[in-house]
């Protein structure tokens, strides 16, 4: 039903959430952390029905625990991935672009044949790796 007074509406900073973990996964600090199908926090991998998230503010082991035993608090932002490899790498050329995950610590340009989920827009590209923005 649309509003007939003021509201005041609820906000947050919409950079930190916690999230459900995934069944049987361990997310490393720092790790990648993508949403699966069934909206659970998981590593960055190779697969087409991920959605990139974040990074991982802890390590979460839910090693032989159900979908949500624990959470995982994940950060959206911009952030340093390490480049792929040979014809994947991404150049300066790519900044503006989508990139894919490769796992929980790599981006590439491609999608590996239809392999991979988009993690991000290319941010910045130095000698260290790929600035990628999660949002």
């Amino acid at each position: 039903m649309a509003l007939a007074a003021e509201k005041g509406t609820k906000s947050r900073d919409g950079k930190t959430y916690n999230r459900a973990v995934a069944a049987n996964v361990k997310i490393w600090q720092g790790a990648f952390v993508a949403l699966s199908a069934t909206g659970y926090a998981t590593p960055g991998a190779v697969a087409t029905t991920l959605k990139a998230d974040g990074i991982a503010l802890s390590t979460v082991d839910n090693t032989g625990g159900a979908a949500g035993d624990k959470t995982v608090e994940v950060e959206k932002g911009v952030f340093q991935f390490k480049n792929s490899t040979a014809g994947d790498a991404i150049a300066i050329a790519d900044i503006g672009n989508d990139c894919y995950i490769v796992d929980d610590e790599t981006v590439a340009k491609t999608n590996g044949g239809a392999t991979r989920s988009i993690a991000g827009k290319i941010a910045d590209v130095d000698a260290q790796g790929v600035w990628v923005r999660i949002v």
